[in-house]
C-alpha cells in the first residue's frame, strides 16, 4: 500500500459555485454562499492532518468582469467569510495571506482583509492564502515592474537577475510553489492560476462542483498525488539517488 503523503503546499481552484446552483434553479449568488461554508470544512481539515500552506482561488481578475451585482455579493461574502471566520483560524492557529492587486478591492474589503491578516499574523500553523482579485500572468507582470523600477535605480544589476531572484518579486515570496493543485467542476484547465508556483505542480481534477466538495475528495487527490513519480526534469535514477 502506497504510503500516503501530504503535499507541503496544496492549492485549489474553487471551481462550479454557479452551477450547483443552476442545477437546482436558485440564484447563482445561493452556490457561492454554500460554497464559502465548504471553505471552513476544508481549511480546518487540510489545517488538522498536516498541509503547510493551503491556497484558494477565491476571485480572479477575470471575475470582475462578471455582472456588477454579483461582484458586489461577492466581495460581501468574502468580508462576512473573514469576519465569521477569523477567531476559528486563531484558535487553529492558522496565518492568513492575501495574494492578488488588493488596490482594486472596495475600500471595506480591503480593510477587513488587512485587520485579519494582522489578527492572525502571529500563528505559526497552516498558511491560507486567499488569492483575490488575482491573476497569474498579472503576478508576473507586477512582479517584472518592481524589478525593472530597482534596476533603474541601479539596485539590481540586470545580468545578475535569475530565476529565484526574480521569484521574490511575486505576491507573498515565502509561499513556495504548488505540490500539488485540484480543481473542481470537470473543468480541465488552471485559468491563469499562479502560472509561476506551478511549474511542476501535479494536477487533480474532479467532476464534483466546489459546494460538494468535501475531504474525501482531499484524501483521493492525496491518493493519487502520493502514488506519482515527482521528476522535475531528473530520472528516475537520480531521483533515487537524491532520495538516498
Amino acid at each position: 500500500m502506497t504510503e500516503i503523503k501530504i503535499p507541503e503546499h496544496l492549492a485549489i481552484i474553487m471551481d462550479g459555485n454557479g452551477r450547483w446552483a443552476k442545477k437546482r434553479d436558485l440564484a447563482r449568488i445561493f452556490g457561492h454562499r454554500q460554497g464559502a461554508d465548504v471553505v471552513h470544512d476544508i481549511v480546518q481539515y487540510t489545517s488538522d492532518i498536516g498541509v503547510k500552506y493551503l491556497t484558494l482561488y477565491a476571485f480572479s481578475m477575470e471575475n470582475w468582469l462578471r455582472p456588477k451585482d454579483e461582484v458586489g455579493f461577492l466581495m460581501k461574502l468574502i468580508e462576512e467569510y473573514l469576519n465569521k471566520e477569523v477567531e476559528e483560524m486563531d484558535k487553529n492557529n492558522v496565518r492568513l495571506l492575501v495574494s492578488g492587486r488588493t488596490h482594486l478591492l472596495p475600500d471595506e474589503t480591503r480593510e477587513i482583509i488587512e485587520q485579519s491578516i494582522e489578527k492572525l499574523s502571529k500563528n505559526t500553523g497552516m498558511v491560507l492564502n486567499l488569492c483575490i482579485s488575482y491573476g497569474g500572468r498579472s503576478e508576473i507582470v507586477d512582479a517584472a515592474r518592481k524589478m525593472a523600477e530597482l534596476v533603474i535605480q541601479g539596485e539590481i544589476e540586470l545580468t545578475k537577475i535569475e530565476r529565484d531572484e526574480f521569484g521574490q518579486f511575486m505576491y507573498n515570496p515565502e509561499v513556495p510553489d504548488i505540490d500539488l493543485l485540484i480543481r473542481s467542476s470537470g473543468e480541465i484547465r488552471i485559468s491563469n492560476f499562479m502560472l509561476w508556483r506551478a511549474a511542476y505542480c501535479e494536477l487533480y481534477f474532479t467532476d464534483t462542483l466546489w459546494p460538494d466538495f468535501d475531504k474525501k475528495i482531499i484524501d483521493e487527490a492525496f491518493a493519487e498525488y502520493s502514488s506519482r513519480a515527482r521528476r522535475f526534469g531528473m530520472t528516475d535514477e537520480q531521483m533515487a539517488d537524491e532520495d538516498e
